[in-house]
């Protein structure tokens, strides 16, 4: 049975959605954005070796795709992530890999690395602390206990965390994620976007003061 690849993604409703960028956006543009970024991390994840699906917050998000799409389920996002790990390994999945949305240049190199460690879990780590990805071989009751996320230490807290919970964490190839102005600025640096980023970037760029 092949690997399953996860992609956690919030419905794509102003207001909740890149909440770090609405205020310099606005909610309807960062919204847009949000779903560009989910339609490339798509594109880029069905190329791996590994039944692909979403994991949403709001029933009936993405159907467009596709492609199955889950509800998560779970009190903080460690429970949600943890749940739809497990539920994927009860499948007699040999690993699962959750990914999230915010780095749609992520080479795909780098996901394949991750997917196919043989430790119990490896993650993808972000350039601002946390993890871009994080695939799991097994699964522990405690395994996310006491980590703050969505902080400076929310990958060393992860590690800290496993290790607690007995289990063997490796790391993969570091990229960034995507939640601030500046990260927009670097997107475009290259020249080189994912074809939905490009074109948000063409139909809304211009019409934005350039962040201090």
């Amino acid at each position: 049975m092949l690997p399953a690849i996860i992609l956690f993604a919030k419905a794509p409703i102003p207001g909740n959605v890149k909440t770090r960028l609405a205020s310099w956006l606005g909610p309807e543009r960062a919204a847009a954005l949000h779903e560009a970024f989910v339609r490339d991390m798509v594109e880029i994840l069905a190329t791996l070796p590994a039944d692909l699906r979403i994991a949403s917050d709001t029933m009936g998000a993405w159907n467009d795709l596709g492609m199955p799409v889950m509800l998560q389920r779970g009190a903080g996002l460690g429970e949600r992530m943890r749940n739809a790990a497990s539920d994927a390994l009860d499948e007699g999945r040999p690993s699962v890999m959750l990914v999230g949305s915010d780095s749609p240049t992520v080479p795909r190199q780098h996901l394949f690395s991750i997917l196919d460690s043989p430790a119990d879990v490896t993650l993808g780590p972000a350039e601002d602390g946390g993890f871009y990805a994080i695939c799991f071989r097994r699964v522990q009751p405690h395994m996310f206990d006491g980590v703050e996320w969505s902080s400076a230490r929310t990958l060393s807290m992860t590690l800290c965390a496993m290790d607690r919970s007995g289990l063997n964490a490796a790391l993969g190839p570091s990229w960034f994620d995507a939640d601030h102005p500046e990260d927009l600025l670097r997107l475009r640096a290259p020249g080189v976007l994912p074809p939905h980023t490009r074109r948000w970037m063409n139909a809304h760029w211009s019409a934005l003061a350039a962040p201090e």
